[in-house]
């Protein structure tokens, strides 16, 4: 039986987002990784996309966002908190399971910026699992 971030990414990949243009971020890269749990899906789009996906699906009236039930999409510019060469980031994505997760470093920034309890506690989630990864890399050196 599938889980329900297993559920909501099988909804995500419905929607066939162009490769390249869009990366999942919030809790989502921290769920694809085991790290905790997640009960929506943040998405962030090229501008250009955004631009396309705006005329098929409605936006929100609250954000500049279009949300398809627990999946939130934003384009670059509505993207909080500001990050420089959010483009970059886009690009700079892993891909998980066939798809494209905001990269933990990428994601740190983010949190740092945003700042709220939860980033807080995110930000010593990752930070752990960080240090874990590079222990097993030091450990497999060391054999």
């Amino acid at each position: 039986m599938k889980n329900d971030f297993q559920k909501l990414l099988d909804k995500f990949r419905r929607l066939s987002l162009p490769v390249r243009q869009y990366a999942i971020y919030g809790s989502g890269p921290l769920a694809a990784r085991g790290i905790r749990e997640a009960k929506d899906l943040d998405v962030i789009v090229t501008d250009n996309l955004y631009q396309k996906l705006k005329e098929e699906y409605p936006r929100d009236s609250k954000k500049e966002r279009i949300k398809i039930g627990e999946i939130e999409i934003y384009p670059s510019w509505a993207w909080e908190p500001k990050i420089n060469g959010l483009e970059g980031v886009i690009k700079r994505a892993e891909v998980i399971n066939g798809l494209r997760f905001i990269r933990l470093d990428d994601l740190l920034e983010c949190k740092r910026k945003m700042g709220r309890p939860k980033d807080f506690e995110d930000i010593r989630l990752i930070r752990d699992y960080l240090q874990n990864q590079n222990l097993g890399k030091l450990r497999k050196i060391s054999y």
